[in-house]
């Protein structure tokens, strides 16, 4: 357990720190790449991080001997979701919240294209609901259904990558970590694979302990699947967000999260509709309508402009409803 629990704490730390890196060569490869800071966040980045969590999904639907084991890459394609549209925007409230002083802010107000966020709620919405939908039916085309989903990528990327612009202060970049008086298109591409890569094996490693820890403790093994293990894969992003939100940079932070929820909508679901069923439970049907109310509460005060802290951390509470509807399920 002492191993356990140095190498959970070691891996965060590890996850953190790649982060770094990852987040500072990312930023340099869109400067040579002349793409707008925002589809550096909505693409790059979150394209990035999502590489870990989306191949757990592809391992257990592809490679899964199991319908247990194909279970649990539904389960990932829908805990990603969720994580992203109530965990991750919290954290930014709240890392924002919390450095506002340093940062120079009279008051608790995210600087943000609230329009354009509402608009790509909208997008995860639509999307998502269509997901949602196919998860309560079955037919015999609804495999082939998965390319609408690979689709709704594609043109999401193209886009984010013709109409993403850039901020005054997102032009303002530190020297690149591994050369900082060579920062090339090679040396920042190198950085952000290595950086990757340290990534997607500190990730497996958190995961592995915090699923061993909550064995340890006695939290059955599905309560891990639908409560724990979503926020850990999904910990990339939301150390990106307290990156940049640490840099003064929300614009970018919510352009990451705002990627990240769109691949999850899409890749894993495609893969998902391909090599399994596709047909959800009870807890899997819940999570997907408390991911559906974040979305409609964050489209809301984007669309209003009352874009602030705590309106944020507010939406962090949906996560800690469907832990009780969790824990009532399994337990009451």
């Amino acid at each position: 357990m002492l191993l356990t629990i140095i190498l959970f704490f070691a891996s965060a730390l590890a996850i953190y720190l790649a982060c770094e890196y990852f987040v500072n060569g990312i930023e340099w490869c869109g400067r040579h790449m002349k793409l707008g800071a925002t589809a550096v966040g909505t693409v790059l980045a979150a394209f990035g991080t999502a590489l870990p969590e989306s191949a757990v999904t592809f391992t257990a639907v592809v490679f899964g001997q199991t319908d247990k084991a194909k279970d649990i890459g539904v389960g990932a394609a829908m805990g990603g979701p969720l994580v992203l549209a109530t965990v991750a925007y919290a954290v930014v409230g709240g890392a924002l919240w919390l450095n506002r002083r340093r940062l120079g802010r009279p008051d608790r107000t995210v600087q943000v294209d609230s329009q354009r966020l509402a608009g790509d709620q909208l997008s995860f919405l639509s999307i998502f609901v269509f997901k949602v939908a196919l998860g309560l039916v079955a037919f015999a085309i609804k495999p082939w259904l998965g390319v609408l989903f690979l689709a709704a990528y594609a043109l999401y990327v193209w886009r984010e990558i013709n109409a993403a612009d850039t901020a005054p202060e997102e032009e303002e970049l530190e020297p690149l970590k591994f050369r900082p008086n060579d920062a090339t298109m090679g040396w920042a591409a190198f950085q952000s694979l290595v950086a990757l890569g340290v990534i997607a094996v500190a990730s497996h490693t958190f995961v592995a302990q915090l699923e061993t820890i909550g064995i340890a403790f006695g939290i059955a093994p599905h309560i891990v699947a639908l409560l724990l293990s979503p926020v850990a894969t999904e910990l990339p992003e939301i150390m990106n967000t307290l990156i940049w939100v640490r840099q003064g940079k929300e614009r970018l932070a919510l352009a990451n999260i705002s990627g990240a929820m769109m691949i999850q909508a899409t890749i894993p679901s495609a893969l998902g509709i391909f090599f399994t069923p596709w047909m959800f439970d009870a807890p899997l049907l819940v999570s997907g309508l408390i991911t559906a109310a974040a979305i409609v509460f964050l489209w809301n005060i984007f669309r209003r402009g009352q874009v602030d802290c705590s309106r944020l951390v507010m939406v962090g509470g949906l996560y800690l409803a469907f832990a009780v509807y969790v824990g009532v399920h399994f337990y009451g």
